[in-house]
């Protein structure tokens, strides 16, 4: 009888290890899956931030050009215009000021703002007369 005890007793401790095993390693997969999808989701949070931060990038870039076509206006409006304006759409604003550099030189500086994102542009102009013609017209560091 007492050998008869022993071999159940053992074959009761192997089950409890075996299900020890099973248990743990249905843990240890399931903490892996909620690492996994965790780092999916925070992936795509921070892709969604940067697509949008991206958008609004664009969107300030295209009301620098609104504003900067606005002040080459204002310029074949009156040849000896300088001075600012500014502009507001739904999305941002835009502002800009022209600068005499003597004769028919102008600079035009122009920045526009979506949200927090701020993009500029700077237009060397070497001849207003009889049409503006721009030397550079390119973005400029903030």
């Amino acid at each position: 009888m007492n050998s008869m005890f022993i071999i159940t007793r053992t074959r009761c401790q192997k089950g409890k290890r075996r299900g020890f095993i099973t248990l743990m390693s249905v843990l240890v997969v399931g903490a892996i899956a909620v690492a996994m999808t965790a780092s999916l989701l925070l992936l795509g949070v921070g892709n969604s931030r940067t697509s949008f931060a991206v958008e609004q990038s664009n969107q300030a870039k295209a009301l620098a050009n609104a504003c900067a076509e606005e002040a080459l206006e204002q310029i074949r409006s009156s040849v000896s215009f300088t001075g600012s304006g500014n502009l507001s759409f739904g999305q941002g604003t835009c502002t800009y000021t022209v600068t005499s550099q003597g004769g028919q030189n102008r600079t035009v500086v122009v920045s526009g703002t979506v949200g927090t994102i701020k993009r500029k542009v700077e237009i060397i102009i070497s001849s207003i007369t009889p049409t503006i013609t721009p030397v550079t017209w390119q973005e400029v560091s903030i």
